[in-house]
């Protein structure tokens, strides 16, 4: 009967002191306890490629043979050696910096035989070797930790440099485990593969098989690297726990790192992804940082398969937010490459629309933004406004007018380079641009004309009026409300914009919306004729119509309970009554008694309409009318 993986380490538990040392059965009886968890009970499974139970068959005597798998009985003499050290390790209060240095190297080690331990090895003098090399270093570290836990040591420069001599052994011989396995001299035919462990499985499991992924990048071969990556990829993408466990295995992130540098592409792009998803959590991204992280996710921007090229963008995004990091972004040069992006027509939308997003992120920092100035990022942008897909063009005008923000010299150069143009063609009903397109374009126009009046007057020029008409009268529900939007702010730019709105016809447009169904759409249309109105020009166009001048008194109506915005609605009445025919049609639309009990209940305007009219020569046509 063959034994489980667990079962066959406690029967294997290291002895480095005699058989009467205390501190032996302890160090054995802890070892044995931080494995039970590994039970198959506890939900932990392993499973077999091929030959599930090569290796682990009993000898003919009916007990199980150490012999039964050459170079196994070292190998795993080599693990369980390493797993008590790093245990001893811990205790250790002196040297407490080169046995933490000693510990990472031990646990690189231990993944390094772990890869190799159940692969089918054969009579191989090259494994066989370096196995006895590395189980004499850990028998000379066994003896160094022993003396530093007792403060047996005779010197501390000599204990030191002994320490010193043990971390570059260590560094050997995981170098040479490397080399075998990359020579392909181990078989992975038999080769034990760590299920994952299944949902609500324990975090010691978890941990159990992120160090197997982890064995398997260090020391496997290509294919094997990017079975175990993308592995890798598929948990912590669907479990956040394990994204905080691989964090905990320090060396893991050091290798994701060192992988974004490998020439194989699939490798690359894989650890771009794993980067990037772990960049999404904030508590872990200086973790990535301080790893080295954003020199390589550049190169990868630079020289990486378009796959990869995104997830590095991605990440980048993450890791700039709030302008964070942005310097080192720049020193490494990758404002160049991310411009490089936007500018190459061959790159796809996906990944052009997120070197926009880490751009976004930079032009907080002032140099920077100038640098891009400089680099010729506001034609590149400009020109990917006119491109034929929608995210590069509302990636490219968000970025804009990011830019411009807080900066009259960048805004400038927008609007010299043609940037207003290109926006204004966006809004035109005969072209082919999409309903987000066009409000970001909207957007984007806000911000960069309507603070300076001769940008207003440009814009005015391109037929921005009619566009915004246009939308008001007949565009979908969210661009009707922007454009109702930009009206209310163009009506407080300018009284020249006033009287061009007047004359683009926007006041029957807006009449129209006074009887919206949103609350917000009704008030901000009343908002925007109060403004218009005051001009006489427009003031004269409006009185035209009865039924204009009516409605405005209905809509104050308090028992109908609709009379929204209604201090923009009495404004507008109040601009009304200061001429004769406004007058007229205030007292003959039918609804001038709105206007008294408004009065009669003691709102202002409402009254100041009430004295206009009475002291007209209109007095005759009232009869008992109130006065106070």
């Amino acid at each position: 009967m063959s034994l489980s993986v667990h079962d066959k380490i406690i029967n294997h538990l290291p002895s480095p002191h005699p058989q009467n040392s205390t501190t032996g059965r302890n160090l054995d009886t802890n070892f044995a306890n931080d494995l039970t968890h590994l039970r198959p009970e506890n939900g932990f499974s392993l499973k077999m490629k091929m030959g599930e139970e090569k290796g682990f068959q009993e000898s003919k005597g009916g007990q199980n043979s150490p012999e039964s798998s050459a170079g196994k009985p070292s190998i795993q003499r080599a693990i369980e050696l390493i797993s008590s050290l790093i245990s001893l390790s811990h205790s250790i209060k002196v040297f407490s910096v080169k046995w933490q240095s000693i510990r990472i190297k031990l646990e690189e080690l231990l993944s390094g035989l772990t890869a190799v331990q159940n692969c089918d090895s054969g009579d191989n003098p090259s494994l066989s070797g370096t196995v006895q090399r590395i189980i004499d270093t850990l028998t000379s570290c066994y003896d160094l930790a022993r003396r530093c836990v007792d403060l047996s040591f005779s010197g501390k420069l000599l204990m030191q440099s002994d320490l010193d001599i043990l971390s570059a052994k260590f560094d050997s011989h995981t170098k040479s485990l490397s080399e075998i396995y990359t020579a392909g001299l181990l078989s992975h035919n038999y080769a034990i593969v760590v299920s994952r462990p299944s949902l609500g499985a324990s975090r010691d499991d978890m941990k159990f098989y992120v160090r197997d992924l982890l064995s398997r990048m260090r020391i496997g071969g290509t294919e094997m690297k990017k079975q175990a990556l993308i592995a890798f990829n598929e948990v912590i993408d669907e479990d956040e726990k394990y994204v905080k466990v691989a964090v905990e295995i320090g060396s893991l992130i050091s290798l994701l790192v060192k992988f974004l540098d490998s020439q194989e592409t699939q490798i690359q792009s894989e650890s771009a992804r794993a980067v990037s998803i772990i960049a999404g959590f904030d508590s872990y991204r200086n973790v990535l940082i301080g790893a080295g992280v954003i020199a390589p996710l550049i190169r990868v921007l630079e020289s990486g398969d378009e796959f990869g090229k995104e997830w590095s963008a991605r990440c980048l995004q993450k890791l700039t937010e709030n302008s964070d990091n942005a310097w080192s972004i720049s020193a490494h040069g990758g404002v160049t490459a991310l411009l490089k992006i936007c500018s190459d027509c061959d790159f796809g939308v996906e990944l052009v629309g997120l070197a926009c997003g880490v751009l976004k992120n930079l032009v907080g920092v002032e140099e920077i933004k100038r640098f891009m100035v400089e680099d010729g990022a506001i034609s590149v942008f400009i020109k990917l406004v006119r491109s034929k897909d929608e995210l590069s063009q509302i990636s490219s005008m968000d970025f804009l007018q990011s830019m411009a923000c807080g900066d009259e010299f960048t805004r400038q150069m927008i609007v010299r380079e043609g940037g207003v143009r290109v926006l204004v063609r966006v809004l035109d009903p005969i072209s082919t641009f999409s309903l987000k397109a066009r409000e970001m374009a909207l957007r984007a126009i806000v911000n960069l004309c309507f603070s300076c009046p001769s940008t207003l007057n440009i814009l005015m020029n391109y037929g921005f009026l009619d566009h915004i008409a246009y939308f008001l009268r007949n565009g979908e529900v969210s661009i009707q409300e922007l454009a109702l939007k930009v009206s209310v702010r163009l009506c407080g730019t300018s009284i020249e914009a006033k009287k061009e709105m007047g004359d683009a016809g926007f006041m029957p447009e807006l009449v129209k919306l006074l009887e919206a169904k949103s609350f917000e759409v009704r008030e901000m249309a009343a908002e925007a004729l109060s403004s218009m109105i005051l001009l006489p020009k427009n003031r004269k166009r409006f009185v035209h119509s009865d039924q204009n001048v009516g409605l405005l008194l209905q809509m104050l109506n308090p028992e109908e309970g609709n009379s929204s915005g209604k201090k923009f609605l009495l404004s507008a009445l109040m601009s009304l009554s200061s001429s004769n025919s406004g007058r007229k049609k205030i007292v003959s639309s039918g609804y001038v008694k709105n206007i008294e009990k408004l009065a009669e209940a003691q709102v202002s305007d409402a009254k100041k309409i009430v004295r206009k009219l009475s002291s007209s020569r209109l007095r005759s046509l009232f009869s008992g009318i109130w006065f106070s």
